[in-house]
């Protein structure tokens, strides 16, 4: 709602797995700004639930970044796609 989505004028539903299955979502695509890189299209569902996380790369994330991940330094680095 902070975004200025508006849960009731949104038609399309997703089914969400897991723990989140039983709570409507709908999709939501908004620019997003990632550090200092130019602006993309992301994709989100948006739940009702108040409990449900933010997770970067289940819809199109790691599709405009690439990602890498440093496990034993508990790092990660983002960059744009080529």
């Amino acid at each position: 709602m902070q975004l200025g989505a508006i849960w009731d004028t949104l038609q399309a539903t997703i089914q969400l797995a897991g723990n989140l299955g039983r709570h409507p979502a709908i999709p939501l695509v908004l620019m997003g700004e990632v550090g200092t890189y130019t602006p993309v299209r992301l994709a989100f569902a948006w739940s009702q639930s108040n409990q449900t996380p933010l997770i970067l790369g289940q819809m199109n994330f790691f599709l405009e970044f690439e990602v890498c991940f440093y496990r034993f330094a508990q790092e990660f680095e983002v960059k744009p796609k080529p």
